[in-house]
């Protein structure tokens, strides 16, 4: 009964603090470039506001143009659920394996690709291209910096793999850190965030994520939204969980230590906030053309974290 408390618990914080999260990250790029900004809560109305409207729909959409956002928002909302936060006695734990992670992440491009494709306008095919492109790139990535991690704590399960990573003399590892920035970088791709995607912009030669959701409005674009919200918040919590899992509570202790590890997450989400927001501030968007060599950059690196694991298990 614990489990299932925690973990619904777990639900609604992921689902209240991805709106929050956006809203911290939209106000410290425009603190650091001298402007005032929006309200860190300016998220959440924007969705009320969303909500409350009525959702157009094309006259040649079909049935999966109406039913992806809410499969899009179930797969990121159960994927967000699934990792570590603050602690690691959820009654999901079992179902929290890194493969499955991925799995959802892929079943929502997938939805969101078709989605784009379905009213048939030029927009939604050159951003479902586009996208399909780098999950080419990135997913592969993804899964080679899951090879990394588990051959390291010998379990694809995150609560094994974030207890090992904080009680075992685990050290600084060439491998983990490549693997860390390879992760990063995938991060940056699947949020679309610069260097890869600009989410403030609408400019036709450049979007990827917005060109395929522009055919959405009301309560349907309400839920894409919410989904990239939640995305943003799955992968600052993912990372933290494999490379900072200090201050998460464990499963069967008091609950003063899963207090601490609600603090613990939330300051690292902050921090990871405040990282996003410089990075995107100190660097351009890059071509789209270019985006396929950064990708391939993160590829790389994930192949050379698995090698040098292999190698010498000592660095």
């Amino acid at each position: 009964m614990t489990g299932v408390l925690t973990q619904l618990l777990q639900m609604m914080l992921v689902l209240g603090a991805a709106p929050l999260l956006t809203g911290v990250v939209r106000l410290a790029k425009a603190r650091l470039v001298g402007r005032r900004g929006p309200s860190p809560i300016q998220p959440y109305r924007d969705l009320l506001r969303l909500l409350r409207k009525e959702a157009v729909v094309a006259e040649n959409a079909s049935w999966l143009f109406r039913v992806t956002p809410y499969m899009v928002f179930a797969a990121l909302w159960l994927a967000a659920s699934l990792v570590p936060t603050f602690t690691t006695g959820l009654a999901l734990e079992p179902t929290a394996d890194l493969i499955a992670l991925v799995a959802l992440l892929a079943s929502a491009r997938f939805m969101t690709a078709l989605a784009g494709l379905d009213v048939g306008t030029s927009f939604g095919g050159i951003g479902s291209s586009r996208d399909m492109m780098i999950a080419s790139l990135a997913e592969p990535a993804m899964l080679l910096v899951i090879f990394t991690v588990s051959i390291v704590a010998g379990s694809t399960a995150l609560a094994e793999v974030a207890h090992h990573m904080r009680e075992a003399e685990v050290g600084l590892r060439v491998s983990l850190a490549m693997a860390l920035v390879a992760l990063i970088m995938v991060a940056l791709a699947e949020n679309a965030r610069i260097p890869v995607d600009n989410p403030a912009t609408h400019l036709e030669l450049t979007m990827v994520h917005e060109a395929m959701v522009l055919e959405y409005s009301g309560r349907h674009l309400a839920l894409i939204e919410a989904a990239g919200m939640l995305k943003l918040l799955f992968f600052l919590s993912l990372i933290a969980c494999i490379f900072a899992p200090w201050g998460m509570a464990g499963p069967g202790e008091p609950p003063a230590a899963a207090a601490v590890g609600l603090l613990a997450w939330g300051g690292k989400l902050l921090l990871g906030a405040g990282a996003l927001a410089l990075l995107e501030t100190s660097i351009a968007k890059m071509r789209v053309f270019r985006v396929s060599e950064f990708l391939a950059g993160a590829l790389l690196l994930g192949v050379l974290a698995v090698i040098f694991l292999y190698v010498s298990r000592g660095l």
